[in-house]
């Protein structure tokens, strides 16, 4: 029950992401229950992946490749795979691909610089900035990954157990090796 406080904001209520988690709509579909589908209207004209916007394949400092590129052409392949590429905004496949990059480039530095740097101002040894600046990129690619799944999980009548998520550490491994 909702109630008004004396400054004229709601209080209470039921709390967000409460209560019993929808079915997928392929759990509906194997129950042999209606579902329903989200219907976009068609475009006249296809294309596999939509141009990639300059921003994710700006080039890097030293001359290091940024894969946010691969990592939305790859994502982008997935949905369009499952149906879903079109009830998915482009802005956050984007938002995924740049977080995905930017927290290889940060592991990269971490490989090269390591754990450890010097204190600004005491000298003394502290942990690399670089593992927090790493961690924030890989929760925020983490959160967004869940929103386009969540997506794709109700919308999708296909088998969605392999991802662009299961390759980002392969990913990872293969830029430190150069390949």
């Amino acid at each position: 029950m909702r109630k008004i406080a004396k400054d004229g904001t709601n209080r209470g209520g039921a709390r967000v992401g409460a209560g019993r988690k929808p079915k997928s709509l392929n759990d509906k579909i194997k129950e042999g229950k209606s579902a329903k589908i989200i219907t976009v209207p068609a475009e006249l004209e296809g294309a596999d992946v939509p141009p990639v916007r300059d921003f994710l394949k700006s080039p890097q400092a030293k001359g290091k490749e940024l894969v946010a590129e691969d990592v939305f052409n790859k994502t982008y392949q997935w949905l369009r795979e499952h149906g879903c590429e079109k009830v998915v905004y482009s802005q956050l496949i984007e938002q995924y691909a740049m977080n995905v990059a930017r927290w290889i480039q940060a592991e990269e530095l971490i490989s090269a610089t390591g754990f450890l740097a010097k204190h600004p101002t005491t000298g003394n040894a502290i942990a690399s900035p670089y593992i927090n600046i790493s961690q924030a990129y890989e929760k925020q690619a983490q959160q967004i990954w869940y929103q386009i799944f969540q997506i794709v999980k109700e919308n999708s009548s296909g088998d969605y157990s392999h991802t662009p998520m299961d390759d980002t550490m392969e990913l990872l491994l293969s830029v430190r090796k150069g390949g």
